[in-house]
């Protein structure tokens, strides 16, 4: 057999798979603050819905539409059942709508940083890839993202990994310049105070994403959605899997968004301490960037990052360091518990003192 052959697209050849955050098959002892998991549990509520199942409905194929979620989804934010559609986390719906609105000659455009799994479905698509440079401050280059007038246009609000934060009327006007789709990215909306939805109802080019990954607890279930009007819900509905969510993510999902006190109280916990984080790491001389996630992007004194990330590391504390541009001087550290933002701040003290 020829060793040079291939089976796969150039595109896909030439590409690198997604890399996630690093996942220690042994946690005991670990404060794992990479990869912006909520540190509380999920609600009493939704858990016991797990435990109550009724395994025999797993041998039949779920509905494909997912209709019990879907309605609660929309009660909680507030439009028709048929503005929503739910995925197996948010990042089937980034496929999705790639698949629908880009590829060969319909470029994708987004801020950089940002999440990086819009430029790996971009090149999955093999759509053109437009990378506009946040601002100084990184703030969103809203002027640069309408003049590219992209097919697509991705906008992570609140941005990770830079925790910043775009305004609704910044976003209102960016979608009333881009002649293509807007995608939305509200993953980490919860934590911060700007909420876009209302664009999703006035904008026929906008789609919100949302994920119960994060304020909901719910990141090894796989469950999201978007919401959008249906005119344009009827297109993207072309690229759905079959039965991309299972009745139990379904169940389990639509109660932990019943469970408005309970989430918010996760919530409040979350905000206090990243305030919290905040001030102590300005204590310690970090550079800290304002956030509207939970988690914060802050550059140790001296800046090396990579070498904090590592030091970190060897006392069983992760975070998350991102060799690239603009990134190679800074840490993104999720909001842990009172007891993992200690555990972090004292390994911080324990390198600290060892320098000296």
């Amino acid at each position: 057999m020829n060793s040079d052959m291939t089976f796969f697209r150039d595109n896909i050849e030439k590409m690198s798979a997604y890399v996630p955050g690093e996942q220690p098959a042994d946690l005991a002892g670990v404060v794992k603050l990479n990869q912006n998991e909520n540190p509380y549990p999920p609600s009493p509520k939704a858990l016991a819905v797990l435990r109550e199942y009724d395994g025999e409905q797993l041998r039949l194929y779920p509905d494909p539409m997912v209709s019990s979620f879907r309605r609660m989804a929309a009660e909680v934010v507030g439009v028709g059942a048929d503005w929503i559609l739910p995925g197996d986390g948010s990042d089937d719906l980034i496929i999705m709508i790639a698949r629908a609105a880009a590829g060969p000659g319909r470029p994708i455009a987004y801020p950089v940083p940002t999440f990086p799994f819009y430029f790996t479905q971009g090149q999955i698509e093999n759509a053109p890839l437009v990378e506009v440079p946040a601002g100084e401050d990184f703030s969103l280059p809203i002027d640069k993202l309408a003049a590219a007038d992209a097919a697509l246009t991705f906008v992570a609000n609140p941005n990770s990994p830079t925790g910043a934060t775009a305004t609704v009327e910044q976003l209102d006007w960016l979608a009333g310049k881009v002649s293509g789709l807007l995608a939305i990215d509200e993953a980490y909306v919860d934590f911060a105070d700007a909420v876009v939805m209302d664009l999703a109802r006035r904008r026929t080019n906008v789609i919100v994403l949302r994920t119960l990954s994060k304020s909901y607890s719910l990141a090894g279930l796989r469950l999201g959605f978007g919401v959008a009007n249906p005119t344009l819900m009827a297109g993207l509905l072309k690229t759905k899997a079959i039965y991309n969510v299972g009745p139990l993510p379904a169940a389990v999902g639509a109660a932990a968004m019943a469970d408005t006190a309970y989430h918010d109280q996760c919530v409040r916990a979350i905000r206090a301490q990243r305030t919290h984080l905040a001030e102590a790491l300005a204590k310690r001389r970090w550079t800290v960037w304002p956030s509207g996630a939970n988690f914060l992007m802050a550059a140790p004194p001296g800046g090396d990052a990579k070498a904090a990330f590592e030091a970190l590391k060897a006392r069983r504390v992760l975070v998350r360091y991102f060799n690239q541009d603009r990134m190679r001087d800074k840490l993104r550290i999720s909001i842990g518990t009172p007891q993992d933002i200690d555990a972090l701040l004292d390994a911080l003290d324990a390198m600290a003192a060892k320098r000296t």
